[in-house]
């Protein structure tokens, strides 16, 4: 199993059923972002986008869910600062960054997604196995609430579904294959330059120091370890986005940028 790199309480809310309201969203989201507009908040990009005709065959109830329940608390977060981002990057990126940059803000936002992909999908990966199944997704969820990750326990139905949707979720960012019978075949998940120049300048600018930065347990969403990231620095360093010094087990980084503005133009013109 990966290490927990680096986490903090913070880090830790409870579970929720947050993803029944979407999956991944790799389209809509798309196309919320291309609405939405600095300053707007979740009601005010739900009024556009029922105004707009954008989703004709949509349900208003059904478009309430996705923008309230999981648009605004994956990109709205932390003053919109994930929304901002992606607003630079829409159209300016290959579709394999964008889907990685959408899984990074949903698993976030949903800590159950973000647990159940260092702790089962990059074990079951590092072990060589080809598949995880639903039996193996239900445990976790069960194990979850045994343990009191959730705020109340949750039922026999509810851990199904949840399960189902921690699969769902990984299948549509790309972790995972169609089900067949009752496993998702593991797909090869490896981290986009774009990707890490995002994630890390995004710690950078939270405040914490270049060490915390390349031991953040962020990483591990991508199967990724302390000597893996500080490689993959070293190759933002060749490409000119930062400067690094590393010797014995201290890191110093040379931060170009000023703002995750200006990484996501500069990104977005390269």
């Amino acid at each position: 199993m990966l290490p927990i790199l680096y986490r903090t309480p913070m880090s830790e809310p409870p579970y929720t059923t947050q993803l029944q309201a979407g999956l991944g969203l790799v389209a809509e989201t798309g196309r919320l972002i291309e609405s939405w507009e600095p300053g707007m908040v979740g009601q005010d990009l739900l009024h556009q986008s029922l105004a707009s005709g954008h989703f004709p065959t949509m349900s208003a109830r059904r478009l309430r869910n996705i923008i309230i329940e999981a648009f605004a608390p994956r990109y709205l977060a932390n003053d919109a600062q994930p929304a901002r981002i992606l607003k630079i990057l829409l159209g300016r990126v290959q579709p394999a960054d964008w889907r990685q940059l959408l899984f990074l803000f949903t698993c976030r936002a949903n800590p159950i997604l973000a647990d159940f992909v260092r702790d089962v999908y990059w074990t079951r990966y590092a072990a060589g196995n080809q598949m995880v199944t639903k039996g193996e997704t239900t445990g976790f969820v069960e194990r979850a609430v045994a343990l009191g990750r959730t705020s109340t326990r949750w039922s026999e139905s509810t851990i199904i579904r949840v399960s189902r949707y921690l699969l769902g979720s990984c299948a549509d960012f790309g972790l995972l294959g169609p089900m067949k019978a009752d496993a998702r075949g593991i797909i090869p998940f490896r981290i986009t330059p774009i990707t890490i120049s995002i994630l890390a300048h995004g710690l950078h600018f939270r405040g914490l120091g270049d060490n915390a930065v390349i031991r953040h347990d962020d990483w591990a969403l991508f199967g990724l370890e302390p000597q893996d990231i500080l490689q993959e620095m070293k190759r933002l360093a060749l490409r000119g986005e930062i400067i690094v010094q590393s010797a014995a087990e201290i890191t110093q980084i040379g931060w170009k940028y000023q703002s995750m503005e200006d990484i996501a133009n500069g990104l977005a013109e390269g």
